[in-house]
């Protein structure tokens, strides 16, 4: 009996780990499509939609995207979106420019490492309108 129970327990935990695998299998493109797409793009040449482009973000301004209605907070903010700064965004937006609009929370490192991948590697090829 005993042995019948442990084996169960190692079969759900291993069912558990890999479905929280699973989830992190995604590629940062999937992510930034399925949990950004919907109020951000890439391309300059797109229309912006909820919230600014993100084409170039890492290592630019906050609140520099021309023609996009920034919140008091981005317009006097003086740092530049780099790995600390977008990791504690997509953590909590508010805690980071408290009149921030975004509702988006992350609270799963991972994913956030993800995405900020993948902001660093592919943003830049859509800065020129790509």
């Amino acid at each position: 009996m005993q042995t019948w129970r442990y084996g169960m327990i190692l079969t759900i935990a291993a069912i558990l780990a890999a479905g929280a695998h699973a989830a992190r299998a995604d590629s940062g493109a999937d992510l930034f499509a399925n949990q950004c797409g919907t109020c951000h793009t890439l391309s300059a040449k797109d229309q912006m939609l909820q919230g600014p482009n993100l084409g170039n973000v890492y290592g630019r301004k906050v609140g520099s995207v021309a023609g996009f209605a920034y919140t008091p907070d981005f317009t006097s903010a003086n740092f530049v979106w780099d790995d600390k700064h977008l990791d504690a965004y997509l953590t909590n937006p508010t805690s980071v420019l408290a009149d921030s609009y975004m509702q988006y929370q992350q609270p799963d490192a991972g994913i956030r490492a993800q995405i900020i991948a993948y902001l660093k590697q592919e943003a830049p090829l859509y800065a020129g309108g790509k």
